[in-house]
This record gives structure tokens, C-alpha cells and sequence, in this order.
């Protein structure tokens, strides 16, 4: 039987690119049913802030797998990314970006390079849960969950053992953000010991970017939070050759969507000019994915050797590597020509091992044992010494309840601070229990009712809880 499948042509480049991709793995033999919906620019416009109307919703829930052209989404007016949003409503927690060399025929400075990276898609910064709090300060709150993590890194583990790769390696920022980050990197530590025969290594985003830009034959499989994916994905593909040939699987326990990770280029639209590359990756994997893997392994040798015969797009035209300059649909009559032939000084491609992953439903564990031990009351303040600050805010304090501290952007300015701190009109105010008492949630509302009393402006409220006796937030910077 036919898998019936969602395509959206999305904008820009979108419909042309679409067209190549279908019209080569229909010829490539393809069991597809195809469901169009409309989707992007034109329904932003039409006045529906999401991109995408509920019907078409229903169509791609009821196929779970839809291949997507780039879109564009309007600036300004609240328009949502409908990438982003896709992801989330769909639970696709899984982004996987594929980026291989292809020197000689295009041009890299990383002839070796053959890595995958695997992103977080559903949490991190891109929760997208933003708050302007005082005059001079917005915050963007950054959201690690542990179920996040399991699957996620699962996940790498499982893709590196079913597609016979050797290495997983997670980059963090854990040495600063010991709590998010540092749940991600215990997470990986934790999953990567029921790997055994999988080699697993741990870097500090920063360095680890440096080394994967410099030296990325090093790395096999890389699993990150979903910024850093976002980031690094977008640099290993243009190292590789060129963003323009890259493609993305979003996976999820029910739906899964492929797209290219390039946008809609609207400047190149209708000029026969796109590389529908990106785009058809993304549909290799999608059969890939569906079980057609000796179609995609056929679409993919057929690209890789038409690649090699030097028959290139404008993006990847170079003179003297290159053989043939053409556009969007002579290229894909040339893939389509290239159909039951493999490269020979490129790699072939070989997915017996394709298909897609079954993984362990994630199980809660037992709650850890939550005690309440402090509160942050975030203040909007225009003065800029921290004493006066302190002395107004003391003035709040319970009988067992006092301010132990208050920093400004993270770094403590109260007690002992230094006058060399600039400060900006946003502080936390760390109240904590005197020795030998408690801190009760009365205690937190009688430090607000106090503070309203005095005109304090309190913006915010953090809860400090211990879990199982292992403090659940961060120390100020400095203390």
C-alpha cells in the first residue's frame, strides 16, 4: 500500500524546489499518496497569526508524515514561526541534520567530514516564554526538562547503533548553567552507560564549536539542547559545501516532518535558479523513515552521482570542478537519469539499517523530597547603589525570614559588593530562613504584603526548593 503523506510548497523557492524533490522520488518508484495544504505567507497574511489553518492541521495528524518547503514568515505583527510551532504541537522532539562532504565536486575545506547532529526541538530558550520585567531588562526563560533530555539523547544513542556509527558526542554549557545544562550532561552520562559499545564524550559548547568548525572528522554523532543544535546544525552544514544541500528530519513518537533547513530565498524565486538539494535530503530521509529504504537508497546514490558527474545549481557552480551549470528542473532531470547508478569516487550509500527508531516510552521516576529553604523577589529599582537597596528591602524581613543577598544580572552587588558593578534597574533579592528556622509559603506572602506596603516593586517571585537535599538553583555569581 501507498503512505499517504502531507506536502506543503511553502514560499519563495518552495514550490519549485517541491516540485524537483516529488517529481525524483515519484520516478525513483516512491509508494506515495499525496495530500496538499496550504501553508505560510499567504495564510499569515490572511490574517491568521499561526501560518496554518485547523484543516490543515487535521491532514497532517491524520497522515503524521509531512515533507515541508521553506516558508516566509512575515515580520513584525506577532507572526509565530510555524516551524517552531509545528515541532512543539506535534511533540517532534527530535531534529536530525546529516552533513557530509562531498569534496571533491563541491567545495569544502573539510574533505573527512561526515557527522549528524541531533537537536532538542521542543524546549530550551525556544519554549519562547519572554517577559519585558523593568525598564532596561527582558528575560527569556531557558526550560530543561529530564524527560526532554531521556528522549532526546536516547535518541542519538539509538540512531548511532542502528546506523552502525561509533561516537556520540554532547556539547553543554554546563560549567555555567549547572542546572539546565547540567541536567542535560547528567542525563547523557546516565543513558550513555546502557551503550556500551558506543563511545560517548562530553565538551563545552564553546571549545567544542571551535574544535567541530576546525577539525570535524573528530565528531560522528553530536547531541545538543536545542539552541546550540539550532546554531552549530546551520555551521556544520555550510563547512560541509553549503547550507543549500542540507535536509532535516523532525521526529517525533507520532508524526515526523522533513523539510530542507535552508529558508525560502523569495529573491530566487521563479527563476528556475533553487538547489532542490536540501529538500530532497530531507525526503530521503522521510523514505528513510516510512520503510522505502531501497528508494531512498536508489534517490540518494542517483544525487550523490549526479553531484559527481558535475552537473550543479549556481550555488555550487564552481569553474574547473564543476562540468555543467543548470537550474532547478534540469537537475532534477539529471538525478532522475542517474536513477539505478551509483557514485564511484563518492561514497554509495547502503540504508539496510534505515526505517524509523522504536524507542523505550520514557517513565517517571519517584518525586524527589521538595523542601522549601528560600525566595528570590526580583525588584524593579531606578537607584544604583545596592546599601540603599538593601536597607529598603531589609525592612520586609520576617522574624524568620532575612535578606541574605541580592545580585544584579547574576552577580552579587549585595553584601560586599563592588562598586565597580554596573547595574541596571533589575534586582534579585534573595530572602533565606535564620539559622535553626524554616521558611513557610505565609512567610513569602507576608514579604510581598510588606513590600506593597512600602511601594517595593516586586516583579517576579522564584521559589528555592531543595530536592532530596540537593539545592535546586543556582548561587548568585561571586557568592
Amino acid at each position: 500500500m501507498n503512505q499517504k503523506i502531507t506536502v506543503a510548497k511553502g514560499d519563495g523557492i518552495g514550490p519549485e524546489i517541491m516540485d524537483a524533490t516529488l517529481k525524483i522520488i515519484v520516478a525513483a518508484g516512491a509508494k506515495i499518496d499525496i495530500e496538499e495544504i496550504e501553508v505560510g505567507e499567504k495564510v499569515y497574511l490572511a490574517g491568521n497569526t499561526a501560518g496554518i489553518a485547523k484543516e490543515s492541521w487535521d491532514v497532517i495528524r491524520r497522515n503524521k508524515i509531512f515533507l515541508k518547503a521553506p516558508i516566509t514568515t512575515p515580520q513584525g505583527g506577532g507572526y509565530k514561526s510555524l516551524n517552531v510551532t509545528t515541532r512543539k504541537f506535534l511533540g517532534l522532539y527530535a531534529n536530525v541534520r546529516p552533513c557530509n562532504s562531498l569534496h571533491p565536486f563541491v567545495a569544502t575545506k573539510h574533505p573527512e567530514m561526515d557527522i549528524v547532529i541531533v537537536r532538542e526541538n521542543e524546549e530550551d530558550l525556544y519554549a519562547g516564554i519572554e517577559h519585558q520585567q523593568t525598564d532596561e531588562v527582558v528575560q527569556c526563560l531557558k526550560l530543561i526538562s529530564r524527560p526532554g533530555c531521556e528522549k532526546i539523547v536516547r535518541y542519538a544513542f539509538e540512531y548511532t547503533k542502528q546506523y552502525g556509527r561509533k561516537k556520540v558526542t554532547c556539547f553543554t554549557k554546563d560549567n555555567i548553567m549547572k542546572q539546565t545544562d547540567g541536567l542535560f550532561h547528567q542525563v547523557f552520562d546516565e543513558i550513555a552507560k546502557e551503550y556500551p559499545g558506543i563511545e560517548n564524550e562530553h565538551w563545552i559548547i564553546d571549545i567544542g564549536a571551535a574544535k567541530m568548525a576546525d577539525t570535524p572528522e573528530a565528531f560522528d554523532v553530536i547531541v545538543m539542547p536545542n539552541l546550540y543544535g539550532d546554531v552549530l546544525s546551520d555551521v556544520a552544514a555550510q563547512i560541509a559545501g553549503s547550507v543549500g544541500l542540507a535536509g532535516s528530519a523532525n521526529i517525533g513518537t507520532q508524526c515526523a516532518m522533513f523539510e530542507a533547513i535552508h529558508g525560502s530565498a523569495p529573491r530566487r524565486a521563479g527563476q528556475n535558479l533553487a538547489n532542490p538539494s536540501g529538500l530532497l535530503q530531507g525526503a530521503v530521509m522521510m523514505l528513510n523513515h516510512i520503510g522505502q529504504t531501497d528508494v531512498a537508497e536508489k534517490v540518494q546514490n542517483a544525487w550523490l552521482k549526479t553531484i559527481e558527474d558535475g552537473i550543479h545549481t549556481y550555488d555550487v557552480y564552481k569553474e574547473g570542478t564543476s562540468v555543467k551549470k543548470v537550474g532547478t528542473k534540469e537537475f532534477a532531470e539529471a538525478v532522475i537519469a542517474n536513477l539505478g547508478k551509483q557514485p564511484t569516487t563518492l561514497k554509495p550509500v547502503n540504508f539496510a539499517n534505515g526505517s524509523a527508531l522504536t524507542l523505550k516510552p520514557y517513565i517517571r521516576k519517584a518525586p524527589a523530597k521538595k523542601e522549601l529553604v528560600g525566595v528570590d523577589l526580583f525588584v524593579h529599582w531606578n537607584g544604583t547603589n545596592p546599601n540603599e537597596l538593601a536597607d529598603k528591602v531589609k525592612a520586609i524581613a520576617t522574624e524568620n525570614v532575612h535578606l541574605s543577598m541580592i545580585t544584579n544580572r547574576g552577580i552579587k552587588v549585595w553584601p560586599e559588593g563592588f562598586e565597580e558593578t554596573f547595574c541596571t534597574d533589575h534586582w534579585r533579592c534573595r530572602f533565606k530562613p535564620l539559622e535553626g528556622a524554616n521558611i513557610s509559603k505565609a512567610d513569602i506572602i507576608t514579604l510581598l504584603s510588606k513590600a506593597q506596603s512600602l511601594e517595593i516593586d516586586v516583579i517576579k517571585t522564584e521559589n528555592l526548593y531543595n530536592f532530596d537535599g540537593k539545592a535546586g538553583y543556582s548561587l548568585g555569581q561571586g557568592q
